[in-house]
């Protein structure tokens, strides 16, 4: 099991610029994000969010600014510590289901043998494949790969998640056991730190950072962020600090 003090951060990203030749994707970001909870960047596509996710996990370097997580500078040696899902997934498709979330399971070093089995099994059961265990990935629908991606990103049990766009293409009631998992895993202390431009997702987050143009525009809990701009709903809480130039939140 995972365990986590409530008072320790996750994620420290401090005033990280990233460009892609003349595009700025993200302006002098600063986010703390702490250990044990789901942390949701919002936000529209362009935001900046995936290029954030992708600095976490070590793919990208900072043009400036600093990033840290789980208390080190992201870097390959820490992938068994991470788990993460691309936007776009990375399968072999010519594999089965199994073949490749044992996969995943062997390169980010879980034990051989029964154990590993167990844990192989019990994922493929929470995406709702078991059925489909032998069948190849080229055979699935594109909401079943984005499942088999969540599988393969979350079997070994990191203490940190970073999954970019998880739930498209996913139906309702297995968006909601997702979710379930997610609030479990949270419990045992793992930190999941999720990108999305759906209300759903944002509503399910225990914070919630709102990103336009490369920047963190408002944070908070969702309660918070509703009730500091008077507004019903997470999309209307959005448009509020799109509209008066993102005045940050608590």
């Amino acid at each position: 099991m995972v365990t986590s003090d409530s008072n320790q951060v996750a994620v420290d990203v401090n005033e990280v610029t990233f460009r892609y030749g003349n595009i700025r994707a993200l302006d002098a970001l600063s986010l703390e994000i702490p250990a044990g909870i789901s942390f949701g960047l919002l936000g529209p596509n362009g935001a900046g969010k995936t290029t954030l996710i992708r600095l976490l996990v070590g793919l990208l370097k900072p043009k400036s600014g600093s990033v840290r997580v789980l208390e080190e500078a992201p870097s390959r040696r820490m992938a068994n510590r991470v788990g993460y899902m691309p936007q776009l997934h990375s399968l072999y498709t010519e594999l089965s289901v199994r073949q490749n979330v044992d996969f995943f399971a062997k390169i980010n070093r879980l034990s051989d043998g029964a154990e590993r089995a167990r844990q192989v099994e019990e994922t493929i059961r929470l995406i709702d494949l078991w059925s489909r265990r032998n069948d190849s990935v080229v055979k699935l629908s594109g909401g079943m790969r984005q499942r088999v991606s969540l599988a393969c990103a979350i079997v070994h049990n990191p203490p940190l998640l970073l999954l970019d766009e998880p739930t498209v293409g996913l139906d309702p009631e297995l968006r909601v056991t997702f979710w379930e998992h997610f609030a479990n895993l949270n419990k045992q202390g793992v930190t999941i730190v999720v990108s999305s431009h759906t209300m759903d997702d944002a509503a399910h987050c225990d914070r919630l950072a709102f990103m336009r143009d490369g920047r963190v525009i408002a944070q908070g809990s969702p309660d918070e962020l509703r009730s500091n701009t008077r507004q019903d709903t997470l999309e209307d809480a959005f448009l509020y600090y799109v509209r008066s130039g993102g005045e940050h939140a608590a």
